[in-house]
């Protein structure tokens, strides 16, 4: 018996997207991951993403550590690219003044 699992999408390798197109995948309809079985894969169906949605949330966690994300957005003033612009300023850093 073979069993459906799930795995990223080998078109958009997990975007769901494409880099130059606005539209989505064709082989996950946007998803990033699809149904594997049997040595093919195939669509997940909206109907079974509550079924499925803690394996989909641990395996984009997954893709996205892979990518560098650390789990935590820096704040706009600690972003090297933002120093010396008007959003690279602490707004907290007077507050104990006022």
């Amino acid at each position: 018996m073979n069993r459906k699992t799930i795995a990223r999408c080998a078109s958009c390798d997990g975007f769901g997207w494409f880099e130059d197109d606005a539209d989505n995948c064709d082989w996950c309809a946007g998803a990033g991951y699809v149904y594997h079985a049997a040595g093919r894969d195939s669509i997940i169906p909206e109907a079974d993403y509550p079924a499925v949605a803690d394996e989909l949330e641990a395996l984009e966690l997954e893709r996205l550590r892979e990518l560098g994300y650390q789990g935590v957005a820096k704040q706009p003033w600690r972003q090297r690219i933002r120093q010396d612009t008007q959003l690279g300023r602490n707004p907290y850093e007077n507050a104990a003044e006022d």
